[in-house]
């Protein structure tokens, strides 16, 4: 018998019991549905935090202090890292750039409008390292950095939030912080919130500035180099190392007593998170579908049954075993693929539905699930179409032909 004839075959007997097709159907269809949007999410939340990790530099290594405490009890961050570090970095062959770094929080205001924002003094250079861009106005200048000015440059959330909608205009403005006036340079253009930080909520002023007249503070929260390509990013993190080593003349079975990271294995760590993520919302999902293969399965063998006489009567006028066996497991196989595609389509509905909804989570539907998704549902159908199929090819046509 022709597979095509044996497939029109198959969807006539689907047709014939549409009901009880599609409830055998229905464990396919939830089973697919669910594995293509659990991975859709997934790949979209990766494709999201990835791009925010992204937004704040690829080409960046950063060196921050490390903690300090004993006995397994961590009392804070130590305050060795100083200007003098960082000053010493830039002679490092393979390094572009270098910026120091200090954090804080205050209470920025202007007129009768406050806000709370992260206070980040720094230099010109960290703007280029992470790719900040300056919306109006400009950034801080090497002479700001060396005069100690009081200038600021605002990330637009703080912008909006001291001046309103119309926040552009705010460059040329002075803004009170601590009560110390800081004269409005430049407003950047919003990267979006990256969840644990907010680059756009921020009062950026020189780093000398806010180590002398805000934090009162001589040592740096972080260092941010970024290297001359992406492939020096080992070498600049192992000469770093060394440097900082030297410079804070630690023993050679001394553990460090700061980090150095860069951002491409941040990257590489959280891909893998996110893998490991997308293999347990699969895995879940997939479950579900192997409780659809149990359904195939139990209508096919009330189909045998059914269709005993029918199978007595194919045998009596030549059809082989292997026919009927073949028959019974394009059926299976027809009802998996059609509730595969059916619950693609959902699948897919489902991921768009949300992300036209949702603008801040976007579901990503890759044509790996989709293939991942139809293979299994197919590979479900196999398996548990084939003990009904060899159950009918193995029955007796002359008891078949007597079956009432």
């Amino acid at each position: 018998m022709m597979i095509w004839t044996i497939v029109a075959l198959s969807l006539r007997s689907l047709l014939a019991s549409k009901l009880r097709s599609l409830l055998a159907m229905l464990g396919i269809i939830i089973g697919v549905w669910s594995v293509i949007s659990a991975l859709s999410l997934a790949a979209g939340a990766q494709k999201k935090i990835v791009d925010q990790m992204s937004s704040l530099g690829t080409n960046v290594v950063m060196v921050t202090p490390g903690q300090r405490g004993s006995g397994g009890v961590i009392s804070g961050s130590q305050q060795n890292l100083k200007v003098a570090d960082a000053l010493a970095m830039i002679d490092i062959p393979e390094v572009s750039r270098v910026a120091p770094v200090v954090r804080g929080s205050v209470q920025a205001k202007f007129g009768n409008k406050n806000t709370r924002s992260s206070l980040l003094g720094t230099s010109t250079t960290y703007f280029t390292i992470r790719d900040f861009e300056v919306e109006r106005g400009r950034t801080i200048s090497d002479a700001d950095c060396e005069t100690t000015a009081r200038v600021a440059v605002l990330g637009p959330t703080t912008a909006k939030n001291l001046f309103g909608d119309h926040y552009l205009d705010g460059v040329g403005e002075d803004i009170q912080v601590k009560g110390v006036g800081y004269h409005v340079v430049g407003i950047l253009k919003s990267k979006g919130d990256q969840g644990w930080f907010n680059p756009d909520d921020q009062v950026i002023i020189p780093f000398t500035t806010a180590m002398t007249q805000v934090l009162g503070v001589d040592y740096l929260a972080e260092v941010d180099l970024s290297a001359k390509n992406e492939s020096l990013l080992n070498t600049v993190q192992t000469k770093v190392t060394l440097l900082l080593r030297k410079r804070h003349r630690l023993a050679d079975d001394a553990d460090n007593d700061f980090n150095v990271r860069n951002m491409a294995e941040l990257l590489t760590a959280t891909s893998t998170i996110s893998t490991i993520l997308s293999l347990l919302l699969g895995g879940i999902a997939g479950i579900s579908l192997l409780v659809g293969g149990i359904g195939v399965m139990n209508i096919m063998l009330v189909t045998v049954v059914e269709r005993t006489r029918e199978i007595g009567v194919r045998k009596a006028i030549g059809a082989k075993r292997r026919d009927i066996l073949r028959q019974f497991l394009i059926e299976a196989m027809v009802m998996s693929v059609l509730g595969g595609l059916i619950g693609v389509a959902l699948g897919w509905l489902t991921a768009h539905g949300i992300s036209a909804v949702q603008s801040s989570l976007t579901l990503v539907v890759k044509p790996a699930s989709v293939f991942l998704s139809l293979g299994f549902s197919v590979a479900v159908g196999v398996f548990f179409g084939w003990y009904p199929a060899l159950r009918a090819s193995k029955l007796d046509p002359i008891d078949a032909l007597r079956y009432e």
